[in-house]
């Protein structure tokens, strides 16, 4: 049996997962538990190949196994708006999918109105299905758990129905994948991992501020890799005047993370690659009424400046959790660094050690004063994980555990016991509009693309739900200034700004509305956001 490493939630994991020409030598059984914990692993590592690019919704990864332990198909959802997992796994399979098992490391979530993933199961004759862990979001736990069984298919959950060891170390690997959206929706705030660069002394930069490069080139190309797993990347004021960072991720991938700049005092230099919207969004943040000439400095450049009455790391996450960020990845100064884990809004460290000392009283070191005296009040990292990467060393953990989002489930009958009129697992009814449900799901706010389809049933793609919405109010009119308010919310850089044009526009010259739309506006966020969720998920 083989060791592989792999890279599961930023960190580095070592699994004794055997590859399918081995696996197909093996006889499946159901107490064969090392074997169930294999393919989940196998599972959650398709899954991890699209960090960063299934955002907001969770990763997935599928592997059809038959009866005689050939690994017939696999599949992972790519992106937003492809195949469901479950689907390409199936379409690989073809016919061996019939009364084989499917192994998948989270509960498919399929979106109201769309149910393809259970659905393309159930038609491929899967038997029996194997789930590493159900979905996080309350209103989507069980529902597909429900939904196979419901259709006479054999559904294991781990944790629940498989339990052991090596079964729990399967589960874990399912939980590091998606630990963003875990986060999300039990604390109400993104996935915080914070990244810094050190030599062997603990330090950042020299006492002259100059730091470019503390680590080798290859950490730096992982560093990219890195960053393309999260939805907005965050430095602070010194970070920017110091190194004039581009903070892209140059790796040759498709997903580019939002630019966050933390400043206070807005003391930021005029010209800055931060301000190079070309490839990337920049969004400053800052505390109410800094530098109002600055401010409109950044806004002519296409920045966009969002004020806070205080200004702190807690304050910023509560935020970005509303726009609808996963993941957030904080490559600050350690000012800034010592601020945000003590707010509490850091999950996990990633901590890059180069072989080098440069010594310097002054040198500044990768966190500042956290009030600490006595080694005892140390945070202590968990689940830590090393990886060598050129001449440095990786140094990854925890600082605080995963939420634990194994539901209590109450039997069928304990459930009638209590009260009669209540149907086991029953979900809460979720309505979409201007902010994320209580369970982080889809909204008009957040900044993740959707495509829908146009007055011709091609698809085009919008920034967001809010930009969708704004639109339709003008869709339809034949009047050329309705076409150019289409077209002016369409490019409008974020969704307060679509927001606002189309509001003033309506106000403005109300004659341009679509009429038929505002006979229905009233519940039309509702089902933009739940159409947009078909279309996305």
């Amino acid at each position: 049996m083989g060791l592989m490493s792999f890279a599961l939630g930023t960190c580095c994991y070592t699994s004794t997962y055997r590859p399918p020409y081995m696996i197909c030598k093996a006889t499946i059984n159901n107490n064969n538990h090392a074997l169930e914990a294999a393919y989940i692993r196998r599972a959650a590592e398709l899954a991890d190949k699209s960090a960063g690019f299934t955002s907001p919704h969770p990763n997935f990864g599928c592997v059809i196994a038959t009866s005689s332990g050939h690994v017939a198909g696999e599949g992972y959802l790519y992106a937003q708006g492809t195949k469901p997992a479950e689907l390409q796994a199936i379409e690989s399979a073809g016919a061996w999918s019939r009364r084989a098992t499917a192994y998948v490391n989270l509960e498919p979530g399929d979106c109201h109105g769309d149910h393809t993933a259970v659905s393309a199961l159930v038609q491929a004759g899967i038997s029996r299905v194997v789930v590493g862990m159900r979905h996080p979001l309350q209103h989507l736990r069980g529902n597909a758990v429900r939904a196979l069984r419901s259709q006479g298919v054999q559904v294991d959950v781990l944790g629940e129905d498989l339990k052991s060891k090596i079964i729990e170390e399967a589960r874990k690997t399912c939980l590091l994948v998606n630990a963003p959206i875990i986060c999300r929706s039990a604390l109400r705030v993104p996935f915080s991992v914070l990244k810094f660069a050190m030599t062997l002394d603990g330090k950042i930069a020299c006492s002259s501020g100059h730091a470019s490069w503390i680590s080798s080139k290859k950490s730096r190309s992982r560093v990219f890799e890195l960053r393309g797993r999260s939805d907005a990347i965050i430095v602070g004021g010194n970070t920017v005047r110091r190194d004039n960072p581009q903070l892209t991720a140059r790796h040759g991938g498709g997903h580019m993370p939002v630019r966050i700049v933390m400043s206070q005092t807005l003391d930021l230099p005029e010209e800055a690659n931060l301000w190079d919207l070309s490839e990337v969004s920049t969004i400053v943040v800052t505390q109410r009424g800094a530098r109002r000439s600055f401010q409109k400095l950044l806004a002519s450049k296409g920045v966009e400046i969002v004020e806070f009455d205080i200004l702190n790391p807690r304050e910023v996450m509560e935020y970005l959790h509303d726009r609808g960020c996963l993941s957030v990845f904080w490559e600050c100064g350690g000012t800034l660094s010592a601020s945000a884990i003590s707010s509490g809004v850091i999950h996990k460290v990633f901590a890059i050690v180069a072989p080098k000392i440069i010594g310097g009283k002054n040198a500044p070191s990768p966190v500042g004063e956290l009030g600490m005296v006595e080694m005892t009040q140390a945070l202590d990292l968990i689940d830590v994980c090393y990886e060598q990467v050129g001449p440095d060393m990786f140094v990854s953990g925890f600082l605080q555990p995963l939420p634990d989002v194994t539901p209590v489930i109450p039997s069928v009958d304990e459930t009638f016991a209590i009260d009669p009129t209540v149907t086991p697992h029953e979900s809460s009814i979720i309505f979409f509009y201007k902010t994320w449900d209580p369970h982080g799901s889809f909204s008009n706010f957040s900044h993740h693309p959707i495509q829908m389809p146009d007055e011709n049933g091609d698809y085009a793609t919008w920034l967001s739900v809010e930009h969708y919405y704004q639109a339709q109010k003008f869709v339809g009119v034949d009047d050329p200034l309705a076409w150019e308010c289409v077209e002016n919310i369409k490019s409008a850089k974020s969704p307060e700004e679509a927001a606002r044009i189309g509001r003033s526009i309506q106000r403005q010259q109300p004659d341009l509305e679509n009429k038929t739309f505002l006979m229905r506006s009233y519940s039309y966020a509702d089902s933009v956001a739940s159409e947009a969720l078909l279309f996305s998920s």
